[in-house]
């Protein structure tokens, strides 16, 4: 398969050098077509992808490698240049053309592996670590997506491969990964890919020893899902923050957790770019961006069911081992998160209550007195004991498991959350 689009690969960008070209020097229609007939370049740039049908002045067959195609003109200006001369001038630049066939394409060919393994996450596992050895990429270490959003230094965002973009765009792109890299010191560290529009992928080694230099201590280990996670927000901030100095433009980072193996970077991906579009839609700009740090907004704004289930155990797993904090929680809100009710509920004393409540503050850093971070806590309770009730779901959550409406927060019932 990484062979075919080599080849493809190598035809398009010749066809595309041959346009251009033929463009600066004649004033004609310029069309470059497969052995199918189907445009593939043109000055027409409308009806790329379409079979040609028109009245042509002149036609040149050319090939790269096994790949097959045609030049052809139309409507040439016969009073400015004749037929002869045309036919040799374009002779010359599809020669200079095929030159280009044998340079590296390696820059192209990694953009559209990355976005296909990406956004295309089907494909058998062992032939994509064929494919990735041919372009000496390693992924035999952890790696989780670091999605950088830069719209506003790219300033259009066409939908186009890497090697269809204009020469400046992709001058930008080359920047701002040349200076991911020069961020991260290491090549084998990250591996960078323009994926299309205004996005900017990073699988980034995400092993304890590769986040080392941004770790700290108190970080809790927890699930392998989120382990090292404040580490790469940590990590993510400073190369914001590099970024932005370099380009001198709006930028924003969206953050996916680690999940194993080849298929999990396309998981990773979609953490990273929902946590990147809920972001903006309620922050802005300038941030970095993950799941775990959006709160309520997280719970709503999820179409995924079994990251939502992740995430309800994330928030509440500091409190695993503390099976009296979670009975605590769950008679604080049955009882409209009144002190007095609760206290005499738990037959303890509103000190005792108040010193669990900060306990639970400490440990998760949600505080169960504040609207947005009780209605976190509230839903992240109510999804692990829908789990814990129906352990059997768990694994069938992109079904109708769980009704989307119970995302809504009707279901939380917290009218007053305040102490009194």
């Amino acid at each position: 398969m990484i062979r075919d689009g080599i080849a493809l690969t190598r035809f398009k960008r010749v066809a595309k050098v041959i346009v251009q070209r033929i463009q600066d020097v004649l004033n004609a229609q310029v069309y470059v077509v497969d052995d199918r007939e189907i445009i593939v370049a043109s000055t027409e740039v409308e009806l790329i992808d379409h079979c040609f049908d028109a009245v042509s002045n002149l036609r040149l067959p050319f090939q790269v490698g096994q790949q097959r195609g045609e030049v052809i003109l139309c409507e040439l200006d016969s009073d400015e240049i004749s037929s002869r001369l045309a036919q040799v001038m374009v002779e010359l630049i599809l020669n200079q053309a095929l030159s280009i066939a044998h340079q590296p394409l390696q820059p192209e060919l990694k953009n559209k592996f990355i976005h296909d393994l990406l956004r295309a996450p089907s494909r058998d596992e062992s032939e994509v670590l064929r494919e990735a050895q041919i372009l000496g990429l390693d992924f035999t270490r952890p790696r989780a997506v670091i999605l950088i959003d830069a719209a506003q230094f790219l300033l259009s965002c066409p939908i186009k491969p890497f090697e269809m973009l204009d020469v400046q765009t992709q001058r930008s792109i080359q920047v701002i990964i040349g200076s991911i890299v020069k961020f991260f010191h290491l090549p084998n560290d990250t591996i960078c890919a323009y994926i299309g529009g205004s996005e900017i992928a990073v699988l980034k080694a995400s092993s304890t020893q590769d986040l080392e230099a941004w770790a700290d201590q108190k970080d809790p280990a927890g699930n392998p899902s989120w382990a090292n996670l404040a580490a790469l927000k940590r990590a993510s901030t400073e190369l914001l923050d590099q970024l932005r100095s370099q380009t001198q433009t709006d930028l924003s980072i969206g953050i996916g957790r680690y999940h194993p193996g080849i298929q999990g970077l396309a998981r990773s991906y979609q953490d990273a770019r929902a946590a990147l579009s809920l972001g903006h839609h309620f922050s802005g700009e300038n941030r970095v961006y993950c799941l775990d740090d959006l709160g309520v907004a997280a719970f709503i704004g999820i179409s995924d069911e079994s990251t939502k289930i992740d995430l309800a155990k994330h928030l509440l797993s500091p409190l695993d081992q503390e099976p009296e904090l979670i009975d605590t929680l769950q008679v604080f809100f049955a009882e409209n998160c009144y002190p007095s009710s609760t206290a005499g509920k738990l037959s303890i004393h509103r000190n005792t209550l108040s010193y669990r409540l900060d306990k639970i503050t400490s440990l998760t850093g949600l505080n169960p007195r504040l609207f947005d971070d009780a209605v976190q806590i509230r839903l992240a309770l109510l999804l692990r004991s829908f789990v814990n009730s129906h352990p059997e779901n768990e694994t069938r959550l992109g079904s109708c498991t769980i009704p989307e409406r119970s995302n809504s927060l009707h279901l939380v019932q917290l009218p007053n959350v305040v102490s009194r």
